[in-house]
């Protein structure tokens, strides 16, 4: 009994919970929009729900990420393509081709070439690029911080000397009190 109890609950929760949402959903309009700042955000009318999504500024004019790096062969750049093509016809060493004396000593080279390219566009580098570009931004601010920490103790002791001279040339407590009176 304990254990039909428990998924019997569960659905008519769920049942419950999904309810007013049905209800709700099918008379309202969904807006759902992307902006760049809060007033962007258009305001919801009567029977409308807006969804606005906030993107950071400089996405703006770009290109979304999701489109941004592309495998597709008519993607590549026209220096790639040539690139490609450059050992085409070749013949002879250093040439990679079945023709010609020596040709074959120039598929090692032209598999290094690729393996070189490949390592160098891999995402791993592209992610080490913008942590290099992160932590160089980073590390540019930090002189100028340093230096304004610095001054900033530089003051604090300067405050704190200036006090001690203060209270050395300050009268000692009973030092010019009255003479107390006879008795």
């Amino acid at each position: 009994m304990k254990h039909l109890l428990a998924p019997a609950a569960v659905l008519a929760a769920f049942a419950a919970a999904s309810a007013p949402a049905a209800a709700q959903s099918a008379d309202e309009k969904i807006n759902m929009v992307i902006a760049y700042s809060e007033a962007e955000c258009p305001v919801a009318q009567p029977g409308e729900v807006v969804v606005c999504e906030i993107l950071v500024e400089e996405e703006r004019y770009r290109i979304p990420s999701n489109l941004r790096y592309s495998d597709n062969p008519a993607n590549q750049s026209l220096a790639r393509q040539v690139d490609q093509i450059k050992y085409v016809g070749d013949f002879g060493a250093m040439s990679c081709s079945p023709a010609g004396a020596g040709g074959f000593t120039g598929c090692t080279q032209k598999f290094i070439e690729a393996a070189y390219k490949d390592k160098a566009e891999e995402d791993g580098v592209r992610f080490g690029r913008l942590i290099e570009e992160a932590r160089a931004e980073r590390l540019s601010t930090i002189d100028a911080d340093a230096a304004a920490e610095q001054e900033r103790v530089e003051m604090i002791e300067r405050e704190y000397m200036q006090r001690l001279e203060r209270e050395r040339q300050g009268d000692l407590p009973g030092e010019n009190a009255p003479p107390p009176p006879p008795k």
